[in-house]
């Protein structure tokens, strides 16, 4: 497939079904790690949510390559910008849960759920920022000046 056929309204459908399938896979990542590791640090959320990210990145890197984009080409250069674009959306989510915890712990009524509450609001914001750069980084096309040797 060239990477020019993948531009069809199915290239869209297919980010959606594998950036949804990586939403969950991540947010049960988190949830199971976050159990885990509950009890042996006050932000034991902060460890899980570094660990369930780095994993989910490498899922939804080998989704979007495989499945939606359809890119030939060095898998180390396409992963490190996939984590790029992914490490920034980490960034987000990890400066918004010390936000957020503390402030549902204060305000619900099983302040222990406070940080599953808060990685679910960060979601929503981490997906919009994700798709706008894999879209424009990570699995940009070649201009046509451009060498478009596979590689």
């Amino acid at each position: 497939m060239t990477p020019t056929s993948s531009k069809t309204p199915w290239q869209f459908i297919r980010y959606i079904l594998v950036g949804g399938f990586n939403t969950i896979a991540g947010y049960g990542l988190f949830a199971l790690l976050n159990w885990t590791f509950a009890g042996h640090s006050t932000y034991s959320y902060m460890y899980a949510a570094v660990l369930a990210n780095l994993l989910a990145i490498t899922i939804a890197f080998l989704g979007y390559k495989w499945f939606v984009f359809h890119t030939r080409g060095n898998y180390l250069i396409e992963w490190l910008r996939c984590l790029g674009v992914y490490g920034s959306s980490m960034l987000i989510g990890l400066i918004g849960l010390p936000i957020l915890v503390p402030f549902l712990r204060h305000y619900l009524h099983r302040p222990e759920q406070a940080s599953y509450l808060a990685a679910a609001i960060m979601t929503p914001v981490t997906v919009v920022f994700s798709f706008l750069g894999h879209k424009n980084i990570s699995f940009r096309q070649k201009l046509s000046g451009e060498n478009s040797k596979a590689g």
